[in-house]
């Protein structure tokens, strides 16, 4: 509309020029700012339409004209390689990552999050929603014979000698064997203490089950009770057992399992062959695989009903786990710093690793872009800018030109 105004009334001044001699020069001025302001908008309506297509059509033109028209078609593949480096260089980059999480305390706004009451039942009411559908998923025949299928080729393809050892070192180094040991001796000895008749009861039993139970029934006809004397023989060495941690009972454990976990380390030992073995019996054991399956899908629809339930126990505890989380999260610091340090080191360790694919990602489904519909896209998201830089083109050209005619008029002026 510009551009036809402008033209128009160039047209206009050009004939006024004519009729009205006695004006000539005012409307002279006039013309070659309307003059001007044709060919400004010409020129940018020229650059701007190159840009997405060949303003000639199937005209004869100069070569070099027709290799610069239609410049993002062209350009495409550059310009999907050139997006792919922008996204590396500015987004993708370590140091550019890193400063980024530095400067943003990503675990202080993880536990703001969580700390609000809103966002934590939020995300159990998406839990009660999503958590029975994707349940439901694990209920075909087809999916449950998949996973067990491929469960069981896991667990007899995985060696776990050396998976024990490591925990076994874990435990060792730090004395959870002994912490462990101590409440295991504390509780038999209450519950020996707290229950004799009982205690009397399995002594009998085991008695039985050894095939003495008659030699001890005998011996407490002539006054010796074998299964107290046995529970009071138990209980004592309970307690020294608790009292010292070094006695040699503790010592010789303490020393089985250091072994223990010295021959797991080797996967010709006599201990990892037997302990690789029996897991490959048992992973062959169909009554075990059964076993396992049975208890999989009855904690599989336990979980199932209990999100189902609007009262539902997990969804609540869910709530105030993560409740608890939010708060502890903004009064330590230092728990914070870590988390913060291994959040970098994930987020860094990730872009760095799948950069390549990133960038290829991009530049691919750039490159894939349909160009009509991508030329579409770009003037229907910025056509209102392209159409001010056609105005602006007329405007500003308009503009030189009456200058320009405001200067010659200023130099017609001059008296030499």
């Amino acid at each position: 509309m510009a551009l036809v105004s402008a033209a128009v009334l160039w047209l206009l001044f050009l004939v006024l020029e004519k009729l009205l001699p006695a004006h000539a020069a005012l409307i002279g001025i006039l013309a070659l700012a309307a003059e001007a302001g044709v060919v400004g908008g010409l020129a940018d309506w020229y650059a701007v339409t190159v840009l997405f297509r060949n303003p000639f059509g199937k005209l004869p033109m100069p070569r070099l004209l027709l290799e610069h028209t239609e410049i993002i078609p062209r350009n495409k593949a550059r310009i999907a390689e050139s997006m792919g480096r922008f996204v590396q260089e500015n987004f993708l980059a370590a140091p550019i990552v890193r400063q980024s999480l530095r400067n943003t305390d990503a675990s202080l706004m993880i536990g703001r999050w969580l700390a609000d009451e809103e966002n934590v039942a939020a995300t159990a009411a998406f839990l009660q929603r999503v958590g029975p559908r994707l349940l439901q998923v694990f209920e075909s025949r087809d999916i449950e014979a998949f996973i067990q299928q491929n469960a069981v080729e896991w667990a007899k393809n995985t060696p776990v000698h050396q998976m024990t050892s490591e925990m076994l070192r874990a435990v060792l180094e730090n004395d959870f064997h002994h912490e462990a040991l101590q409440r295991g001796l504390d509780a038999a000895d209450k519950w020996i203490k707290a229950n004799p008749e009982k205690a009397r009861d399995i002594a009998a039993t085991i008695f039985e089950e050894l095939g003495v139970g008659g030699l001890a029934r005998g011996a407490s006809w002539i006054g010796i009770d074998v299964q107290q004397r046995t529970i009071n023989t138990f209980m004592d060495q309970v307690e020294k057992l608790l009292e010292d941690r070094e006695h040699p009972w503790r010592v010789r454990l303490e020393a089985s399992a250091t072994q223990l976990m010295k021959d797991l380390r080797k996967k010709t030992s006599r201990a990892s062959k037997k302990l690789n073995a029996t897991k490959n019996a048992l992973a062959d054991s169909e009554s075990v695989v059964k076993f396992m399956t049975g208890a999989t899908v009855i904690l599989r629809d336990a979980i199932k009903r209990d999100l189902e339930r609007p009262d539902s126990g997990l969804a609540s505890n869910l709530r105030g786990i993560l409740l608890r989380l939010g708060e502890h999260l903004q009064q330590n610091e230092r728990v914070r710093l870590q988390l913060n340090h291994e959040i970098e080191e994930a987020v860094v360790t990730f872009t760095t690793d799948y950069a390549d694919a990133i960038i290829a990602y991009v530049s691919e489904k750039i490159h894939d872009w349909d160009t009509r519909e991508m030329i579409a896209k770009i003037e229907t998201e910025v056509g209102g800018d392209l159409h001010m830089i056609r105005v602006n083109g007329v405007v500003v050209g308009a503009f030189i030109g009456l200058l320009l005619g405001l200067g010659r008029l200023a130099i017609d002026a001059l008296p030499f």
